[in-house]
């Protein structure tokens, strides 16, 4: 599985932005697909979990009830909608891939290149 993340820019607080991962490969609707952040100085930090049919979704504490996951396995992408951000959101966005339901980076078997996303106050 190849993937490819867009979407990130620079926004206001309170802002929205969708990023989207495009993936390349036959086994995509049989994986968990997740999305992580990086902020400068911080490790990598999970954001939230889809799994392989959609019908199991998981949020980090901190994006819940502004970020909403999806996946469309018609067209081999998975989206993350970002609502009411905040300057503390700010990060470099990946998605990944993985064939286990997990909150842990190392646990994936694929990753993005990453998009930046830039919340100003």
């Amino acid at each position: 599985v190849q993937l490819q993340a867009s979407g990130g820019g620079l926004v206001q607080a309170g802002g929205s932005l969708r990023l989207s991962c495009a993936a390349s490969g036959r086994t995509f609707s049989s994986v968990y697909m997740g999305w992580f952040r990086q902020a400068p100085g911080k490790e990598r930090e999970f954001v939230a979990v889809i799994s392989w049919s959609g019908g199991s979704i998981y949020y980090a504490d901190s994006v819940k009830g502004r970020f909403t996951i999806s996946r469309d396995n018609a067209k081999n992408t998975v989206a993350l909608q970002m609502n009411s951000l905040k300057p503390e959101d700010t990060a470099v966005y990946y998605c990944a891939a993985g064939f286990r339901w997990t909150v842990v980076a190392s646990a994936y078997d694929y990753w993005g290149q990453g998009t930046q996303v830039t919340v100003s106050s």
